[in-house]
């Protein structure tokens, strides 16, 4: 029997829901306002959180410090649009002795100072050591800038070190361009001029391969034959698991690896049920030739990417196919233009 065996999860994030203020143009994993809310009950995320008590590692500075890549983050979506769900998980956290715990937020909420510094401090209280605030072109289309400046600000004062803006470039970046509202992606770049893409730490997956591809150079997908995801797939750090119990790995949005609710049940996956992971981790070519049997036509235009041939192709097969449950959560697939 071939076997994928994955390793325990060392730091990762808990997607309370898909459902977001924005639907932001490099966005992974294709989050929207138009998603259900879905928000993940609080029976799922003790289930879950309880799985990772001793298994998520602390930042290496001490546990109650943050890291992008170490600890546990509550992500979206957007945490905030359910702040009494966000206040709870936080607890739960802080019961079952979770080290390096943060939220990520993209500020939509930071309206006032007032309302702001107070939800801050009541998830200090609760047991949060920190917060990562998203600062970039894309959610600046959708995010007044004032907001996110003074959820830094405020921020700063709460956490302190444990404020993270990320990215920080682009944050003295707006300011040095006296940006106070909004401002869309394709005029930000006439301003800042198209060299200012070099700065963007963009991971091309998810909705940017559609999106943002006319940026990049694109190439036939046998550009990309011979090569093999097993290393994402089977990675342990910054994992997620979303509200569904989707345990994701290699920021693969769309492909669960099986049920966080049971851990233990994805230490080794019994690969003749899973098909389309069998052919990720073999090899592109063969994952290509399996999407040619469901009638798979290519991109005229070619691909930016390996991920872009991936979830292009993940993409035609859900909407032909039902059968495989590591194409999940299926809404992902509607969302990704």
């Amino acid at each position: 029997m071939k076997k994928l065996f994955v390793p325990e999860p060392v730091s990762g994030g808990l997607i309370l829901s898909y459902k977001c203020s924005t639907e932001c143009k490099h966005c992974m994993y294709a989050c929207s306002p138009k998603w259900k809310a879905d928000w993940i009950s609080e029976e799922d995320a003790e289930k879950i959180l309880s799985q990772l008590s001793g298994k998520i590692q602390e930042s290496p500075v001490g546990r109650d410090k943050i890291g992008l890549n170490t600890g546990l983050h509550f992500t979206g979506g957007e945490p905030f649009l359910n702040f009494k769900l966000l206040l709870n998980v936080t607890q739960l956290a802080r019961k079952y002795e979770i080290p390096s715990t943060f939220v990520e937020t993209n500020c939509f909420w930071c309206r006032n100072d007032e309302d702001t510094r107070e939800k801050l401090e009541r998830l200090k209280d609760a047991g949060l050591q920190g917060i990562l605030i998203s600062v970039n072109p894309f959610i600046l289309e959708n995010v007044p800038f004032e907001r996110t400046e003074r959820a830094v600000s405020i921020s700063d004062e709460v956490f302190g070190e444990n404020a993270i803006t990320y990215q920080e470039f682009f944050l003295h970046h707006f300011r040095q361009l006296k940006i106070h509202s909004t401002l869309p992606f394709e005029e930000y770049l006439q301003k800042a001029g198209s060299g200012i893409l070099s700065y963007i730490e963009l991971i091309l997956m998810g909705r940017a391969c559609y999106k943002l591809g006319r940026l990049y150079r694109k190439y036939p997908a046998e550009r990309f034959f011979g090569a093999s995801c097993r290393e994402e797939l089977t990675r342990n750090w910054h994992v997620h698991i979303d509200n569904y119990g989707n345990y994701i790995s290699g920021y693969c949005g769309g492909i669960s690896l099986g049920d966080a609710r049971d851990l233990s049940s994805i230490r080794e996956i019994d690969l003749s049920q899973k098909p389309i992971l069998d052919a990720l981790i073999t090899d592109l070519k063969e994952f290509y030739e399996l999407g040619k049997s469901f009638g798979y036509k290519d991109l005229s235009e070619g691909y930016i990417f390996k991920c872009h041939l991936c979830i292009d192709i993940r993409r035609h097969i859900v909407q032909q196919n039902d059968k495989f449950t590591e194409l999940n959560p299926r809404e992902l697939y509607q969302y990704l233009k």
